[in-house]
């Protein structure tokens, strides 16, 4: 992915220290908000709606 629109969390309070996601049809990418330019975590769809299911209250 080369222009992925990266969203940050909404249940940050300050919208400064989260994570940010972006999301294509095969892959969700996951990053520090800190740290644009560092790793991303690249999960298939399936395993990040699996681990929504642990951390969405």
């Amino acid at each position: 992915m080369t222009d992925e629109q990266w969203r940050k969390s909404t249940y940050s309070p300050d919208a400064s220290n989260c994570v940010e996601t972006a999301t294509a049809p095969a892959v969700v990418l996951v990053r520090d908000s800190k740290d644009a330019a560092g790793p991303r975590l690249a999960l298939s769809p399936a395993s990040w709606a699996a681990f929504l299911t642990h951390v969405v209250k």
